[in-house]
């Protein structure tokens, strides 16, 4: 099959949904298809046009911004010029191009299917106020005339007000995760280069966002230290000029100048310092605060290297702690809730841990795409 993947960005740029189509994509060429990525050149150093890992890369240039997002006066155009060489759209929203996208396919008689990631909340402002009724409608059309629609979880679904209007065209697919398994030798090379030597080492991976509850888990590690006075917190992920929450980061600055050595920025890790990441840590966090958060990835990887996880208790957020009792999930927002649940698991955590294999059997990549692959066969049969 020729499959066109559309989003507004892709890698280089990092966040959960940029690494959910990059295994995605990377995951259906190993399978033998033809996958082409239509993105932002959001970065103008970034090539208009490039092939990675087997992954065609096509890069709109930008002429300006709108909040977090991007507008393309050349995305149609280019949009219609793939369309006529690839079999079916796959759309990955929220975007604000969904509803173009989504009438071309129809117009070139191409069968659609979008993957709605997460609900969007943009700032306060009157430019978001405009902005944010704009994509929520432009991602209805989409919606409503794709011929399928694909959710992580059918709890994230059913709570969505958005998802909720369309189940009748709904799929549930598990997102696509992928992880090294931690060497002994790799484990110790990281513990040494961050300094390892006291515990509990509570490890979070996510931007440096607003939604993400940072400050949570600062509020909550001020208080596990009464108890647990070594106890400190390794981040992991990008930190600096996240794009879009540059006020957030300096508003939390003093906070984490406060924690002193208890917070560590280890910045963006891959590969076998991630995977060593996870198992230098005794437990992982994902404290997020709103629907922008569907499902976690992170949660997942954490479990596969064999690292109880704690997460807030949002619809799709909550379902790989609920699918495999590998941690327990948390109240939203609440820092002595917080603080209390990992505490728990700190204490208890061989009662959390479950065999990598076990939690591979329900999500990988190779599952991932082995459900996509049904669904845009079935889809293209019945265009």
């Amino acid at each position: 099959m020729r499959l066109l993947q559309i989003l507004t960005y892709y890698r280089p740029h990092i966040s959960g949904l940029t690494i959910y189509v990059e295994r995605l994509a990377r995951g259906l060429i190993r399978a033998g298809h033809k996958v082409t990525v239509l993105t932002s050149q959001y970065d103008r150093q970034l090539p208009l046009r490039e092939i990675q890992d087997g992954v065609q890369i096509v890069r709109v240039p930008v002429a300006f911004r709108l909040s977090k997002g991007v507008i393309m006066p050349a995305f149609g155009n280019t949009a219609r010029h793939l369309l006529r060489n690839h079999d079916i759209v796959h759309m990955h929203l929220p975007q604000f191009d969904g509803a173009g996208l989504a009438i071309n396919a129809r117009l070139f008689g191409k069968p659609s299917v979008l993957t709605y990631h997460c609900d969007i909340q943009l700032p306060p402002g009157l430019l978001n106020a405009i902005t944010h009724p704009a994509i929520h409608g432009a991602n209805h059309v989409a919606a409503k005339l794709a011929n399928g629609v694909v959710a992580y979880t059918n709890d994230y679904a059913v709570h969505s007000p958005f998802l909720s209007s369309y189940l009748h065209k709904l799929h549930v697919i598990p997102p696509p995760v992928e992880i090294e398994r931690p060497c002994d030798e790799c484990i110790a090379d990281f513990a040494r280069k961050w300094d390892i030597k006291t515990r509990p080492v509570i490890g979070m991976v996510a931007r440096l966002a607003t939604e993400k509850g940072v400050e949570i888990l600062a509020e909550a590690l001020q208080l596990i230290r009464q108890s647990m006075p070594d106890a400190r917190v390794l981040f992991a992920g990008p930190y600096k000029n996240v794009l879009g929450e540059e006020q957030y980061a300096r508003r939390l600055q003093p906070v984490f100048e406060r924690l002193g050595p208890n917070w560590t920025f280890t910045g963006s890790l891959q590969g076998q310092e991630l995977a060593s990441f996870y198992a230098n840590s005794d437990v992982t966090v994902l404290p997020s605060l709103n629907s922008t958060e569907s499902f976690g990835l992170v949660q997942v990887e954490s479990m596969l290297c064999g690292t109880p996880s704690i997460c807030s208790n949002l619809p799709g957020v909550r379902v790989p702690v609920q699918t495999t009792g590998m941690g327990l999930i948390a109240p939203i927002g609440d820092a002595h809730g917080l603080a209390q649940t990992i505490m728990q698991v700190i204490r208890d955590r061989a009662a959390f841990v479950r065999p990598r294999d076990e939690i591979s059997r329900a999500y990988s990549t190779e599952k991932s795409v082995g459900e996509y692959e049904t669904l845009y066969a079935k889809l293209i049969r019945s265009a």
